[in-house]
């Protein structure tokens, strides 16, 4: 009935998509084996895509010719690059997406992907044999032969849904979980654990006050995810903000009898960065409120995600709670939040391809090896999705160095660092962030894709072109003088420092006061020069001019860091008497202890700025 496939997928989720389509585009015969067609690219929890850190991954995607950053674009409702007050490092690219569309697109996109089949069942079984895997057997007994496996299967292994006293087995509400496939892995010597994660009620826009929130809309000039030509948002809609209070945390409270969490009927650990509204209320005691944002769910439907109030309380409970919210006096609730535990396997297991130790030609992708977040779930799938076509057809694998990508980063901190806890991206944890910018994935990765096959030769003839542009733009700015008496009245009408000699426009562009725009303002033939450029092109040459000694800076400490690679740390090291260490960093240290400050560098939690610090105190 099937023929023999070069890459199974199993689960159709962020992960499992992102795999499916990268081996597809690379040329594997590939299937995609997912419990229900209906669901596929579901977005289980916020209807969103990136933000911080989670914005850079998204473009690393679409920079290595995955299909994230594509399908955002063509369905998202509002835009905005988050952070734009600080340096272009910490600019994050965020949109909020119809949820309905977002999956249809995505299935779409699989549908007109040549190389892809489908298949809806349920996986209980790999097949394994001398050590490799060779094909998966499903529910309904069927066997399906493949030359690779790739196992993304979200939270729906040994899946438990909890409601206050009421827990039901499930992958989602609504879906069921599946079994077999721990059991069968733990037999095979794999080692496996427990997570949880939550999600919070939906609600009715129409039985919202919005005249008592705050409005967030998107920017004025939206951008995008992707460095193709997705179609620019002309239209957007607004998100909005309001506050809990103390009467909705007193009515929360009731509820902490029956709550799973506090009753240690739930097992697994939650995300530590996105707590449930009662976990925040009993660990932030002294916090009188907590932001609800207040998030559309599409264009046309009226069903609203209450991002922030995420919780496993009985539902009469977070009902009445919820009405206290101002705005929410007269909600009506589609259905409650909910808390999920869900097996996963400890991502130490696999190699730097997401392939594991243990069986030959078995990759995991997303919350099987711990993580959170659909952006996560999405760049491992691309990376398991590249190797697993790399090992079907005999190819060299495919990694990404913590310095050339976040995706690199993950990925490291995953395979030698492991996580007790879901997994979530921040630019913290990037040691070399300024070099790792939503601006310039294009210049790091595509290439890079194009080696691989998947990025296509229009994409690479783009960033050389943005590279070019860069370059003559910098150029230019070099060998073009400003005088004082050019430049002068303009900046005192503007209230800002005058010059004294002449200066270049590259030197000039430097001083923290002065933006391109002002360049253009002062300099009629600089404009004429850059009207042929596009702003891509522009802003990457002025981050290149103004942020030039931080770069190169940061690339002096790569060197630096590798040097101290092997600092010692005596075992009796004190992390207590070191005030400076960030609260988790400090944690994490305590119980793992490492050896060499370039083991304490790779343990999740541990941030550049904790390596900097514990840096100091050995060297007095």
């Amino acid at each position: 009935m099937f023929p023999q496939y070069d890459v199974i997928v199993v689960g159709a989720g962020h992960a499992g998509c992102e795999a499916a389509a990268a081996a597809a585009n690379m040329g594997s015969k590939t299937l995609l084996v997912t419990m229900n067609m209906n669901t596929i690219a579901q977005m289980s929890c916020n209807p969103a895509m990136g933000g911080v850190a989670k914005g850079q991954i998204v473009r690393e995607i679409d920079a290595l010719g995955g299909q994230s950053g594509i399908v955002s674009d063509k369905t998202m409702i509002q835009f905005r690059m988050l952070n734009r007050s600080k340096g272009p490092a910490m600019w994050s690219p965020r949109c909020q997406s119809d949820r309905m569309r977002f999956a249809e697109e995505w299935r779409m996109t699989l549908e007109r992907t040549k190389n892809v089949d489908f298949w809806q069942d349920t996986v209980r079984e790999i097949i394994v044999k001398d050590g490799r895997v060779v094909g998966i057997k499903t529910n309904l007994g069927v066997e399906i032969l493949g030359k690779t496996v790739v196992l993304t299967n979200g939270t729906f292994l040994n899946g438990l849904i909890h409601i206050g006293e009421k827990n039901f087995g499930g992958g989602r509400v609504g879906e069921k979980s599946t079994t077999g496939i721990t059991e069968q892995l733990i037999e095979l010597g794999f080692e496996s654990g427990r997570m949880k994660t939550g999600t919070p009620p939906r609600v009715d826009g129409r039985s919202l006050d919005y005249t008592r929130m705050e409005e967030q809309p998107g920017d004025e000039n939206p951008s995008q995810f992707s460095y193709t030509n997705t179609p620019k948002l002309t239209n957007q809609r607004s998100c909005w903000i309001t506050y809990t209070n103390e009467d909705v945390h007193a009515v929360l409270r009731t509820g902490f009898d029956k709550s799973p969490m506090f009753t240690g009927r739930i097992k697994g650990l939650g995300p530590r960065y996105c707590p449930s509204v009662e976990d925040k209320i009993n660990r932030f005691a002294d916090k009188d409120r907590h932001q609800i944002f207040v998030e559309p769910e599409g264009w046309e439907t009226v069903e609203v995600y209450v991002n922030g109030f995420s919780t496993s309380l009985p539902e009469d409970i977070q009902y009445k709670a919820m009405r206290l919210i101002p705005g929410f006096e007269n909600a009506r609730m589609f259905r409650p939040g909910y808390a999920i535990e869900y097996d996963y396997f400890p991502p130490t297991q696999l190699k730097l391809t997401l392939e594991t130790h243990l069986i030959k030609n078995l990759f995991f992708a997303g919350q099987i090896n711990g993580t959170t977040g659909y952006e996560e779930a999405a760049c491992q799938g691309l990376m398991a999705g590249i190797n697993a076509h790399q090992n079907a057809q005999e190819k060299e694998a495919f990694v990404l160095k913590r310095s050339e990508a976040y995706i690199g980063v993950l990925i490291d901190d995953l395979v030698n660092k492991g996580t007790d806890e879901p997994y979530r991206m921040f630019t913290s944890r990037a040691e070399y962030r300024t070099l790792l910018r939503q601006d310039n994935a294009d210049i790091r990765l595509t290439e890079k894709g194009y080696g691989i096959g998947l990025a296509d030769a229009t994409r690479l003839e783009r960033v050389q072109q943005k590279i070019s542009n860069a370059q003559q733009i910098v150029e230019q700015l070099r060998t073009t003088k400003v005088s004082p008496d050019a430049v002068n009245g303009y900046l005192e009408q503007k209230g800002m420092a005058t010059l004294r000699e002449k200066q270049s426009l590259q030197q000039f562009l430097k001083r923290p006061d002065i933006e391109m725009q002002q360049i253009k303002e002062m300099s009629e033939a600089f404009s004429q020069f850059l009207q042929p450029f596009d702003e891509e092109s522009i802003e990457q040459a002025v981050i290149n001019v103004k942020y030039e000694s931080y770069i190169e800076k940061e690339r002096l400490m790569v060197e630096k860091m590798t040097k101290l690679e092997d600092l010692a740390i005596i075992g009796s090291f004190d992390y207590d008497r070191v005030s400076a260490l960030s609260f988790e960093g400090r944690q994490k240290l305590k119980k793992l202890r490492p050896q060499t400050l370039g083991q304490a560098s790779r343990i999740s939690g541990v941030s550049p700025s904790d390596v900097s610090v514990l840096l100091v105190y050995l060297g007095r």
